[in-house]
């Protein structure tokens, strides 16, 4: 049986009235020892994504009827946008799908408004814990409960092209603090004469300032809720990234005129940090003539640090209205640690985070780069960072865009913390 680890309390944040009166009538459902092959059972299932994966959807369920004739899956899939909208709703009306694939982001949300099942009954027995290690099972825990399994697994990662540095003779980054990441994407910017840059500013991304958070023994948010740095903190952050806003990085201009592409998808940077699951979109933009891209670990805060974490690609969830908790909690199981999942699914949800499901998936080479990448920086990975906050997006956004108006140089660092520490605040405290 698995031991959880302790995680994060719960806080009280609600984002719509709707959930939080769908979750007082929402309650736990006690396990069934065993699913009754004999009793027929229908469930709904819900995804988010295209044809692609809804037909990987279908070959799985088909699989698994082939093990489980009595229980009929009825899935339906939706554009992720869409796919919020309509749980929200079915949310009021305490009609939510029995399974459902779950983004992280909204984890929170629904746990603490009582609309998840407890999965902690059914870890070890119905739903198989050994092909997955403590550090993900931890991933769908929120106060102290298990509220969903994640399928798959990314991490944090710096990303070259070998291709476009090989055009002016530079070597790829060597590893060093973020002071020698900075001097190295100098150097490629310099031999580049303005065809392409070295990087981009690294501090318009919180997940850059969450690493470094994480080597001090931080994080974005504590385990209570509260904001894990102070304002002093997030202004020398975003004064560190100034020499890489004054020349070194590509200007923000043309990262403007590129979009939606990234500038390392248009070659014009020769690294981009990101998280590692971005490699085939990566590929796939720069087309004809880059085959091969590098994967290595980003900068270093503090040496010996656990600063970085496996994130979920997406997880599985059942609702706490399901009238049929122990079948629910079986297709789950099947949907995560089975062979056929993994066999069907590849890589297409992320790589596999049940140990069962990634022997049985086929790896194409980049597939492989990232499982060796995440094996390579074991010594780095702690504990996933306790579950975001309700609003974390909104968040996240306004320091994107805060990271943005420091690049054109329309807001200083003192004006930028203030707007950030604003817009937290009213995020926490109503």
């Amino acid at each position: 049986m698995f031991n959880k680890k302790r995680s994060l309390a719960a806080v009280a944040l609600v984002t719509g009235a709707a959930l939080a009166l769908a979750g007082c009538a929402a309650g736990g459902n006690e396990p069934a020892e065993e699913v009754d092959s004999e009793e027929e059972v229908t469930l709904d299932l819900a995804f988010w994504g295209n044809d692609v994966r809804a037909d990987m959807y279908n070959q799985v369920i088909e699989a698994f009827n082939e093990e489980h004739p009595n229980i009929t899956v009825n899935a339906t899939f939706l554009g992720f946008p869409e796919f919020w909208e309509k749980r929200q709703t079915e949310a009021a009306g305490k009609n939510l799908p029995d399974v459902m694939q779950f983004d992280y982001s909204y984890l929170r949300q629904y746990a603490e408004n009582g609309l998840l099942l407890d999965l902690d009954p059914y870890l070890g027995d119905i739903i198989q814990t050994e092909p997955l290690s403590e550090n993900i099972l931890s991933i769908g825990v929120v106060a102290d409960t298990t509220y969903a399994i994640p399928t798959s697994t990314n991490a944090w990662g710096l990303f070259t092209n070998p291709t476009l540095l090989a055009t002016v003779g530079a070597e790829d980054f060597g590893g060093g603090s973020w002071a020698d990441y900075t001097d190295w994407m100098a150097g490629v910017t310099e031999a580049a004469g303005g065809e392409f840059w070295g990087g981009a500013d690294y501090t318009a991304r919180i997940q850059n300032f969450e690493l470094q958070l994480r080597a001090e023994g931080g994080n974005l948010f504590n385990e209570d809720g509260t904001l894990g740095f102070d304002e002093d903190r997030l202004a020398e952050f975003w004064e560190e990234g100034q020499e890489v806003r004054d020349g070194i990085g590509v200007p923000r201009q043309l990262i403007e005129e590129l979009m939606p592409l990234d500038p390392f998808d248009a070659a014009k940077t020769t690294s981009a940090l990101t998280w590692d699951n971005f490699g085939s979109g990566f590929l796939g933009n720069l087309g004809e003539g880059y085959t091969e891209l590098g994967l290595l670990a980003p900068p270093v805060t503090v040496e010996g640090a656990k600063d970085l974490y496996l994130k979920p690609s997406m997880l599985h969830s059942i609702a706490a209205s399901t009238e049929h908790p122990a079948a629910a909690a079986t297709l789950v199981d099947f949907l995560i640690n089975s062979p056929q999942s993994g066999e069907i699914f590849g890589t297409n949800r992320g790589l596999p985070a049940s140990s069962t499901a990634l022997e049985a998936a086929g790896l194409d080479p980049l597939s492989l780069q990232i499982k060796d990448y995440q094996s390579s920086i074991a010594d780095r990975l702690g504990d996933a960072p306790p579950v975001p906050i309700v609003g974390s997006g909104t968040i996240e956004e306004k320091f994107r865009l805060l990271g943005a108006e420091l690049s054109f140089g329309t807001i200083t660092v003192e004006d930028a913390v203030a707007q950030l520490f604003t817009e937290i605040d009213v995020i926490l405290n109503g």
